[in-house]
């Protein structure tokens, strides 16, 4: 559009309204900065706090007895130091063996990550790779069918680096 002409959308709302419009977006001349917002880095809340908000799929009973470190593990998974492409199936088999046998709680140790800085970058780091994952992989096929439950362990257990996995029933 020529610049000396004027907007035929803000004409019309001005004779509709009577009064000028407030134009949405501000002028801008080729080469004059534009006025950016300073970015946010608001990420979305830790997969843990999802799992603490998860709606209880088991008996309540049991599952207070859990959380407080009370229910007796059946077996457990140590995936620390293991790179993802070595924890996934490695779980993955756990899961699959501890189901078969017919065992109902399960303890899964990722770790809580690295304790060194994660960078400055423009997109702030998680810590823990295998932390974050763990749950995204026994959400997903072919661990969804057996797991009833996924919630973080107890401090006596590992604490915020180990899930508590309560399996289904086998039939």
């Amino acid at each position: 559009m020529h610049p000396e002409r004027t907007h035929p959308v803000k004409q019309a709302v001005e004779r509709i309204n009577g009064k000028p419009a407030k134009p949405r977006v501000q002028d801008f001349r080729i080469g004059q900065d534009a006025r950016v917002a300073p970015p946010s880095h608001d990420l979305a809340p830790h997969i843990t706090d999802h799992l603490r908000n998860a709606p209880v799929q088991m008996d309540r009973k049991a599952y207070g007895k859990m959380k407080r470190g009370k229910l007796g593990i059946e077996a457990r998974i140590d995936l620390h130091g293991m790179t993802m492409a070595r924890a996934h199936p490695a779980l993955n088999g756990f899961i699959q063996s501890s189901y078969a046998q017919g065992k109902r709680l399960v303890l899964v140790i990722t770790g809580k990550g690295k304790r060194e800085a994660t960078g400055t970058g423009p997109m702030p780091e998680h810590r823990g790779v295998l932390r974050r994952q763990v749950p995204h992989w026994l959400t997903s096929a072919p661990l969804a069918v057996m797991v009833l439950q996924i919630t973080p362990a107890h401090l006596k257990h590992g604490g915020d680096g180990a899930y508590y996995v309560y399996l289904r029933r086998s039939r």
